[in-house]
């Protein structure tokens, strides 16, 4: 081979070679640019399904991160950032990922800003976890915190009530035995007789309001209410207690503006303002004076029960709506009370679309107000001298 053919022979080698090299490294490039190979995709159908579930649906991949979830997921806060929002949801996740074993588990959540030892600050929640497909994980959450307070409820109820019933039913036994032991001695007898009737009375009234209570609580909406003049109901709840308040030497006085109407149950209402004025003249010394006024102020009727007792302290004004409270119960029992008048009254104004507050000044006396939706009827009462006015 001459030197000319040679010299072109490596040429065309040379060329060949680094055009290899140049290929070889854009290859290499490319395979680094490549996107990875896409997940699998989620069964067909399980977008829609989450699309509508009440309860919180997520669907998490490999990493954890959320690929598709139900919009209640986002609305408690199970979902932050297309990440799990909470820890023990991402370890549950993790777990079953890892096995392949469905998981049901009940947890209480805290929110980033809540301590987890804060007694009742999170959300008890149902979790069951399964595996969906290769590579994902299917996460369904129900809120289970109304339940659970719900129940909790029921079994303090069911304990106060146990607890409360004793006390009559025991004292009328013990009455009883004692009634026995004496029937040789008609003074005694005479004396256990008159305790026994105390506590009857005192049971039958327990009684009646623990029904009336679970009455309300099942009927949370009125069932055809009727036009209710308000003022018919203050004079009805008063002359329910007149007598109690003369025997105390507590007198009673009433103002209500003209026209106040609402919509409502008229017993259910005097029931009402009449466990607030009974309560005024149990706990009003005598000489003192309870007074009851009604006005229309905005487009509400607010039923106000003023008196010259103790007063409530500050720090339990927030809990004597509760069933059962007291804030004394030697006094409360030594009055008849029973601590579920103002629970009563609570859900009698709840049921007609209202609510009732306390204030109070500690030794001054308290007021309590009840707030009711005016009907029409009351508002066109309003409305008519304004518009005669503006006629003029």
């Amino acid at each position: 081979m001459d030197p000319t053919t040679a010299a072109i022979l490596g040429g065309l080698a040379g060329v060949v070679i680094v055009g290899l090299a140049w290929a070889g490294i854009a290859w290499s490039d490319h395979e680094r640019s490549a996107p990875p190979a896409p997940e699998p995709e989620l069964p067909s159908g399980v977008g829609d399904v989450l699309a509508v579930l009440r309860s919180s649906g997520i669907v998490v991949d490999a990493d954890n991160r959320v690929v598709n979830n139900s919009p209640a997921a986002v609305a408690h806060g199970l979902v932050r950032h297309g990440r799990l929002a909470h820890p023990s949801l991402s370890d549950l996740a993790g777990a079953v990922r890892a096995d392949g074993v469905i998981r049901e588990v009940e947890l209480e959540l805290h929110r980033a800003d809540q301590r987890a030892e804060s007694h009742g600050a999170g959300t008890f929640v149902h979790a069951r976890v399964a595996p969906l497909g290769d590579k994902h994980v299917l996460l369904l959450v129900e809120d289970m915190t109304q339940a659970r307070r719900v129940e909790q409820v029921r079994r303090d109820f069911v304990g106060n009530v146990s607890h409360e019933l004793k006390t009559p039913v025991g004292g009328l036994a013990l009455l009883a035995e004692a009634v026995l032991d004496a029937a040789e001695d008609p003074v005694a007898v005479r004396r256990f007789a008159s305790r026994m009737q105390v506590e009857a009375e005192r049971l039958s009234a327990l009684v009646k309001e623990i029904v009336d209570l679970s009455r309300l609580q099942a009927q949370e909406v009125l069932i055809d209410p009727e036009l209710v003049d308000v003022e018919d109901v203050v004079d009805e709840a008063l002359d329910h207690l007149r007598v109690a308040a003369n025997a105390k030497g507590v007198s009673l006085a009433d103002k209500c503006a003209d026209d106040l109407y609402v919509l409502g149950d008229h017993t259910l209402l005097v029931t009402a303002v009449r466990n607030l004025v009974g309560n005024a003249v149990a706990y009003s010394g005598e000489g003192t004076r309870v007074g009851v006024g009604a006005r229309l102020v905005g487009d509400r009727v607010e039923i106000a029960v003023s008196d010259q007792g103790p007063g409530i302290p500050a720090e339990e004004q927030g809990r004597i709506f509760e069933r059962f409270y007291r804030i004394d119960a030697a006094r409360s029992r030594a009055t008849g009370g029973t601590g579920l008048g103002l629970s009563i009254v609570k859900h009698i104004c709840a049921n007609h679309g209202g609510d009732v507050s306390v204030w109070s000044s500690g030794g001054h006396g308290s007021t309590f107000t009840i707030r009711l939706p005016a009907a029409q009827e009351t508002l066109a009462a309003e409305r008519e001298p304004h518009e005669r006015e503006t006629a003029r």
